[in-house]
């Protein structure tokens, strides 16, 4: 695991006119042909992330899985042509998720494709709110975060990643109740014996190897711990042992469709993109200075609104439904190396290329060994002090 910080980009003077909404043009002209490796093995480990996080954060806002990777693909590659931030990664999120089922529950009555059309207005109703907010030059609230302000936001979503990941490390299914009762359901299961030892072996070697191989940077010792656990499950028979596996995915790719239904509650809608809109930003925001922080790099405020406001509209158009930076997926990012946004655009592609030719790539990745790469990942986004 690499926790190197991607290198300063060169000094370049402001742009002006049209070229200063698109940082990602910016980017490739100030690309060095060194960073491409890192970008490219950081995308396809963050591949392996953004499958199942994805479909389970679509299950979780009450629209079938296979939406949530249609809200990966189409977002990531928005935001990496007009977001600001080197390696900030956007997609679906549980934070969220409960804001998105209170609107899409109560209004599709049952039907998945109009839960699916309710969702992707709400997204199109969040990214037009952000948009206009970076248009109005809003972005300076967020300059009114102290440090410490950040680095306990930082700190608090570093335990609760971690704590989410427990019991997928020892092949516990919970009802998440937060992180306090999390943790006593935890203890509860272990004590009654429901841990499953394979999946533990599997996830605890994982972890082991990519922190016992963090000191050499060159190697992708995350990919290389995926792998290995993948080839494991697979040579071994252990899902038959009870080891939980992501399983085979959907196919096809996102289309072009008009978010729109008439006979709906549009005011429900409409508040419910308001209050998504609200949420990510703020997640967002904080993530995206505390990682420019880390990159010794500048983040204008107003165009990380434009470019969250871009990805939500773009991605509504495209059969998604809201999303936001992750605080689980990111620092996975940046451990695997990722010096800019290609690393985003390559695990765009990765999963559009899954869906299309290599649905069952994945089929036997042992999610106790994501649960690994999260931990270890939420191991190093613990912060106190400048360093």
């Amino acid at each position: 695991m690499s926790t190197e910080k991607p290198n300063p980009l060169p000094i370049v003077t402001a742009p002006s006119g049209w070229l200063r909404w698109f940082p990602g043009l910016l980017m490739l002209k100030n690309y060095q042909l060194a960073w491409l490796p890192k970008d490219i093995i950081a995308g396809l480990v963050l591949t392996t992330m953004l499958v199942p996080v994805g479909i389970a954060y679509a299950e979780a806002s009450g629209v079938p899985g296979i939406y949530g990777l249609y809200a990966t693909i189409v977002p990531l590659l928005a935001y990496a042509l007009f977001g600001p931030s080197r390696i900030l990664v956007l997609g679906p999120d549980s934070s969220l998720a409960a804001l998105i089922l209170a609107v899409v529950l109560p209004l599709s009555g049952g039907d998945p494709l109009r839960a699916v059309t309710l969702a992707s207005m709400m997204a199109v109703v969040a990214g037009l709110v952000c948009i206009l907010a970076g248009l109005l030059r809003l972005g300076f609230i967020t300059e009114l975060l102290s440090k410490p302000i950040r680095y306990g936001y930082m700190n608090g979503i570093a335990l609760t990643v971690l704590i989410s990941q427990l019991p997928k490390l020892f092949g516990i299914s919970i009802d998440s109740q937060g992180p306090g009762r999390d943790l006593w359901q935890l203890g509860e299961a272990l004590l009654a014996g429901a841990a499953n030892s394979y999946s533990f072996a599997v996830g605890g070697a994982c972890l082991a190897l990519i922190l016992l191989l963090k000191r050499f940077k060159q190697l992708p010792t995350i990919l290389i711990a995926v792998v290995l656990a993948t080839l494991a499950v697979g040579l071994f028979d252990l899902a038959s042992q009870g080891v939980k596996i992501l399983g085979e995915l959907p196919q096809g790719l996102p289309a072009f469709a008009l978010p729109w239904l008439s006979g709906v509650d549009l005011a429900a809608v409409v508040l419910g993109g308001v209050a998504v809109a609200l949420v990510s930003f703020a997640d967002t925001s904080v993530l995206s200075r505390t990682y420019a922080a880390r990159t010794g790099s500048h983040v204008d405020p107003n165009q990380e609104m434009v470019g969250l406001g871009a990805a939500n509209l773009i991605g509504g158009f495209f059969q998604g439904f809201p999303i936001s930076s992750s605080s689980s997926r990111t620092p996975v990012a940046e451990a695997a190396g990722s010096q800019t946004q290609l690393t985003g655009v390559v695990g765009a592609l990765a999963v559009a290329a899954l869906l299309m030719v290599a649905p069952n790539l994945l089929q036997n990745l042992p999610t106790s060994a994501l649960a690994a790469v999260v931990i270890a990942a939420a191991i190093g986004l613990f912060k106190f002090a400048d360093q």
